[in-house]
């Protein structure tokens, strides 16, 4: 096959690549070895498109115990405990077959989180589609909520919460992203490192069959209708037999058994195999003659690169190996030596004793090509910032776009979606899906953990770096209004063709905010994922950087929920509301246009919110707190009365025009309810914290919304309000 003028092509490889490849191995590769190289080079692997960029994040502090480039980042949570997570993508498996893509998604990040020794508890999703107008939207949406629900809810982890829009950019691309938590023993990390020569690899759990193969190549591609055929590139998951290779794996881990594993997943044997030898410095062969199929006549490439699900890979000592097939055979589950630890540094598969493949291993992991892209600042930045919003501020019938709002599928409730998902299992859920972020008590502990995942795509598109800034700012924020203190993040960042001098100018700036909002709020990236090449057809999904935030209430009485607690209760807003039409929910569903300058971002104020908000409720000075983001201070204040079943009287002065008040998405603004008792410790607060905030009103039995401004007036029933906010994602989604 190397006979081909061009054999790089069939490998996604470019011809400098290729030739690269010459001369590091000083001759031609076999097929074989060039099929390793493509998938170990490609982006999906490699991250050769992202690397230069990610080196700007900050990944280090105290509290990181394991941060990127191993299964999951590990996070000190005191007390001898420690929390591993991460999220990553399965965007284009999901495109082409939405309910294994999403089950299989879920699957792998489960794996990467049990990998380094931590028993899995949550799982959280952020997903983008286009317009539900389209049945084959439909059809995707629902595709990919079964499948997570069906993966999650048959291995017993909760989905405790994530978030869901609806934008034409995603159409023929979605976006499925997938987060996973997990608890473990902060002295008991588990790394992916092929250490000590002679020690025996063992392949455990599943078979390999021919589902997934080249599924990391895959994923580093666009995609066009002629895709809708690369069903063989889509893994297919079986969520009851990873059930049985977690609790096998964990056991063997409780044991010490294990002195290195990694999951199988983007690119199967080949990419577990070659990055736990150049982690180690080792090398490594395989044998595929013991490499247990799970059909008759799979080629060498094939198996080398087939992506088949509940897989892991394991190195242990070789007295060792007896004890671990037992467990494993216990489970009802194979665990086979196919090869061993060697100290050539070559990552070598055989037939017996005939030699099919060998590549140094540092060449598929530390020699992938860095691209540091050329980038241009697109055209249609400037235009967008130039944005008639007088239709939006003019508009006058404000409780008629409340409705509209309240309404629509990037604001109306989710519950047709976490309905679908267990979300308490094993009874550790505090908070449920609806709100801010997710609380998961810690078993045996006063402390409790807060988990969201945020990005507004349209901020990153009008502004990439001011939109990947709010995207970690408004994720830290979900956490702090629930009393938690933000820790760690993960990320998983979805962008289009990154050889696009525009699309990598987006991904660039992005980066940019996210590094700097990342540092400003002590929340160091602990790990993720980069998926790149999302678009359909030449058109390209927006920019969107979604953040996996992670935070610690000390203790869980503390905790604050989004809705009011009683009448009489005040609301206080904090946080200064401006002239900010642009770029929001509200002007979009009033023209359908993308554009206006995104809302301003001050991150020092940003950091003296969070830490105002975990301390207001450790000193109990609150009944509810709720953050304002898309739709603003009206959406929030109906979201915060509709859920309690009461109502709010509120009365505002601010210099700015009406439809800015109710609708305007100014940053760094939370809408809280409290005794009036507790009003004066509170401000006293917000004084020491230096945050500008009004006293608009009160709480209310009467199931109204009364938002005064000026002579201008918002007044609704939320009976009738609410009712559409139920009914309206039902609707839309059905077929």
């Amino acid at each position: 096959m190397t006979d081909s003028p061009c054999p790089w092509r069939e490998h996604n490889l470019s011809q400098e690549e290729y030739e690269k490849i010459l001369a590091l191995m000083g001759r031609v590769p076999n097929y074989l070895e060039l099929a390793l190289f493509g998938v170990m080079w490609s982006e999906h692997c490699g991250y050769k498109n992202s690397k230069a960029q990610l080196r700007k994040f900050p990944t280090t502090g105290p509290q990181v115990l394991q941060g990127p480039g191993e299964n999951a980042g590990v996070v000190d949570l005191g007390d001898g405990l420690a929390a591993a997570f991460k999220m990553e993508s399965h965007n284009h498996p999901s495109a082409i077959e939405p309910f294994q893509g999403a089950a299989t998604g879920v699957g792998g990040i489960i794996r990467d989180i049990f990998a380094m020794g931590a028993r899995p508890v949550a799982s959280l999703d952020s997903l983008r589609f286009g317009d539900l107008g389209d049945n084959r939207v439909k059809r995707l949406l629902g595709g990919v909520v079964a499948g997570i629900g069906g993966y999650g809810n048959c291995m017993g982890i909760p989905t405790v919460g994530g978030d869901l829009y609806f934008h034409p950019s995603y159409q023929g691309n979605p976006l499925v992203n997938a987060l996973c938590l997990g608890l473990m023993r902060a002295d008991r990390i588990y790394r992916g490192r092929a250490a000590g020569p002679g020690n025996a690899v063992m392949l455990v759990g599943a078979r390999t069959g021919r589902d997934g193969i080249k599924g990391a190549s895959f994923a580093s591609e666009e995609l066009s209708d002629q895709d809708r055929d690369k069903r063989p590139n889509v893994q297919v998951g079986d969520p009851f037999m990873e059930k049985l290779l977690m609790e096998a794996t964990l056991e063997i881990l409780e044991r010490d058994l294990v002195v290195g594993l990694q999951d199988l997943g983007a690119a199967g044997l080949t990419s577990s195999g070659a990055e736990m030898a150049g982690r180690a410095g080792s090398g490594l062969y395989m044998d595929l003659d013991l490499v247990p199929l799970r059909e008759e006549g799979l080629l060498d490439w094939e198996i080398m690169l087939s992506e088949s699900q509940e897989r892991m890979l394991l190195v242990v000592e070789p007295e060792k190996t007896a004890e671990i097939e037992a467990i494993f055979d216990k489970w009802d589950l194979l665990a086979v030596p196919v090869g061993k630890v060697t100290d050539d540094g070559l990552f070598t598969l055989r037939r017996g004793e005939a030699v099919l493949a060998a590549v140094p291993a540092s060449f598929l992991t530390d020699q992938v090509p860095v691209y540091d892209r050329p980038f241009s600042e697109p055209a249609y930045h400037e235009e967008r910032k130039r944005a008639d919003l007088s239709a939006t501020r003019d508009h006058g019938q404000w409780a008629g776009l409340l409705a509209r709002l309240l309404a629509s599928p990037n604001l109306c409730s989710r519950h047709w979606v976490y309905e679908q998902y267990d979300h308490m299992v094993g009874l550790n859920t505090v908070i449920r899906p609806g709100g801010d972020a997710a609380l998961l008590r810690l078993p045996g502990s006063r402390r409790a953990l807060a988990l969201s995942s945020d990005c507004n795509s349209r901020y990153v598109f009008l502004d990439p770096f001011l939109g990947g800034a709010i995207a970690v700012a408004e994720a830290a924020l979900n956490v702090a209004v629930v009393g938690a203190r933000p820790l760690a993040l993960t990320n998983c960042l979805n962008f289009g063709n990154p050889e696009n001098p525009e699309i990598y100018w987006q991904f660039v700036r992005a980066t940019d905010g996210l590094a700097a909002a990342a540092r400003a709020l002590d929340t160091p990236v602990t790990g993720g994922n980069v998926s790149f090449y999302n678009e359909y057809d030449g058109r390209a999904i927006f920019p969107t950087p979604t953040i996996g935030m992670l935070g610690v209430i000390e203790d869980i009485d503390d905790r604050l929920t989004h809705y009011f607690r009683a009448p009489g209760h005040l609301v206080v807003l904090v946080g200064q509301s401006r002239e900010e039409l642009g770029a929001s929910e509200a002007h979009f569903l009033l023209t359908g246009r993308d554009e206006g300058p995104v809302p301003a971002l001050d991150l020092e104020a940003a950091a003296r919110l969070n830490a105002f908000l975990v301390q207001a409720a450790a000193e109990r000075l609150l009944a509810s707190a709720h953050d304002l983001a898309e739709g603003g201070l009206a959406v929030a204040v109906a979201e915060s009365a509709m859920a309690a079943g009461l109502g709010a009287r509120l009365d505002f002065s601010d210099p700015i025009s009406t439809a800015a008040l109710l609708f305007g998405e100014s940053q760094s603004r939370v809408l809280l309810s409290l005794q009036p008792g507790n009003l004066g410790p509170l401000k006293a607060l917000l004084a020491q914290s230096r945050l500008p905030y009004a006293v608009a009103g009160q709480v209310t039995d009467d199931g109204r919304i009364t938002i005064s401004h000026g002579r201008e007036r918002l007044e609704a029933d939320l009976g009738g309000l609410r009712q559409a906010w139920l009914e309206a994602l039902p609707k839309a989604a059905a077929l």
